[in-house]
């Protein structure tokens, strides 16, 4: 039986597109994406209305408002941009009752790929005309949504140093790579972690230090870099994934980027992983730490805890034949 009412399915098929739009998001130019959506659903005969985010800042609030008018006239929140923006609308969406869209454009969009949605936008488009809600399954630290994944210590400066190194040569993944490489050569410091886990009623503690702790909540990017398959499909059993790497030296963190690159991250005898439902981490030492989530970085109150939200995201998800191939 499913959890959403025959209203909520109404919408779904239905009920008009509030689109957030933020053309900063990936290659795309912003009034040519606008303009394919536009022809898209205009053809359908599908009631849209794009709202559209100037100023990255504003985006949280432009999402609610987005949720208020899906929810006054029963319609779909709808966000079009990469993996950031995704979070920040599913943000607002989740608990809502509304149905939740994407249109993929960012540089990675791992959860728009991990859910069968087409990165070319005008098959993403015609493809959520027909999509049916699927319940999909959402990280939170301390409250904090995340949708592919979330990280303390050496990874979340990785993705300010890129995103710096992306407004000055452009958005790809070569520069992705060699503003890593960079990163990497400044000095870094370890992370002292006390972690208690849980899975079900098994619960652990335990003291580590590391550069850095990843929790991934999407199983096609864990697959790429290479993380053992049994942690993988553990996100698709209601369940998160933990990787740690053991105190090392720049050289040796270079290797894990090149096996990380190669689908080879698992094998690599400085990394641990593991899967859980819930888990606590208490950094040694301070009360506000860094934290990346779906490439954004915010500062949080300390214990961090991971864990499945207790609802999930109603995502429009493509028919059969319109599902892209997960790649």
């Amino acid at each position: 039986m499913n959890s959403w009412s025959a209203a909520t399915e109404e919408a779904a098929r239905s009920g008009p597109l509030y689109v957030v739009v933020n053309a900063s998001s990936g290659h795309h130019d912003g009034d040519d994406e606008r303009q394919i959506m536009a022809r898209v659903f205009e053809a359908a005969g599908r009631e849209f209305e794009f709202l559209q985010v100037e100023n990255p800042a504003q985006i949280s609030q432009i999402a609610r408002r987005a949720v208020e008018l899906a929810k006054a006239r029963r319609g779909v929140v709808v966000a079009a941009g990469g993996d950031g923006t995704i979070n920040a609308v599913a943000s607002a969406v989740l608990g809502s009752g509304c149905p939740f869209g994407v249109l993929p454009q960012g540089t990675f969009n791992y959860f728009g790929r991990v859910n069968a949605i087409p990165q070319d936008t005008q098959a993403a488009a015609s493809a959520l005309l027909g999509a049916r809600i699927s319940p999909v399954q959402v990280g939170q630290v301390n409250g904090r949504l995340f949708l592919v994944n979330a990280s303390v210590g050496l990874y979340p400066q990785l993705l300010e140093d890129r995103e710096a190194w992306k407004q000055q040569f452009g958005r790809s993944r070569f520069v992705a790579f060699f503003s890593g490489m960079a990163t990497l050569l400044r000095a870094h410091r370890q992370l002292r972690l006390h972690i208690e886990s849980a899975v079900d009623t098994d619960l652990r503690a335990s003291e580590l230090r590391t550069p850095t702790l990843f929790v991934g909540n999407n199983h096609l990017q864990l697959e790429r870099v290479g993380i053992d398959a049994k942690h993988a499909d553990a996100v698709q059993q209601g369940q998160l994934v933990g990787i740690v790497v053991l105190p090392i030296g720049t050289l040796a963190l270079y290797g894990l980027m090149l096996r990380g690159l190669l689908g080879r991250l698992g094998d690599a005898d400085n990394v641990d992983s593991f899967s859980f439902r819930r888990l606590s981490v208490t950094p040694k030492g301070v009360k506000r730490i860094k934290v990346a989530t779906d490439g954004e970085t915010a500062w949080l109150q300390t214990p961090l805890v991971f864990q499945v939200a207790p609802e999930s995201l109603l995502l429009m998800v493509p028919a059969p034949a319109e599902r892209a191939e997960v790649t």
